[in-house]
């Protein structure tokens, strides 16, 4: 009999927070994102559509007719790579091409390669 009633409570328990999930939701989700702030800007791109959608594209980086019109069959671009360039665009506030070019300059200097592509290693060969 005791195992019947807490069955029941815990069945009633979980029926009542479903019929109230927005009422928990409210109070939940801002805790989570306030403790946990990486799922604060968590939004998966999966597809071409996707990523043009979130600003991920321009004129002279056209998704559209390069990648969605050509029946490209990949599912989308580099998430990392596009999860930086969202970043970037986010936090200074810069265009996608300017996002793209500052990301393709860091990717650059942390490689030790100056800007013109030239290696700043004393030991690579540059010419024969």
């Amino acid at each position: 009999m005791l195992a019947h009633l807490s069955f029941l409570t815990v069945v009633l328990v979980v029926a009542y927070l479903f019929h109230r999930y927005q009422l928990v939701s409210d109070h939940l989700l801002p805790f989570i994102r306030s403790h946990y702030p990486r799922f604060n800007q968590y939004s998966p791109l999966n597809t071409f559509e996707d990523q043009r959608n979130a600003g991920l594209s321009s004129s002279n980086f056209d998704l559209e007719s390069n990648n969605m019109a050509a029946g490209d069959s990949r599912q989308g671009l580099d998430a990392a790579g596009s999860a930086e360039i969202q970043r970037i665009m986010r936090e200074e506030g810069v265009s996608f091409d300017e996002a793209r070019l500052r990301r393709h300059q860091h990717l650059l200097a942390r490689n030790n390669v100056d800007p013109s592509g030239m290696p700043l290693d004393s030991k690579a060969i540059t010419r024969l």
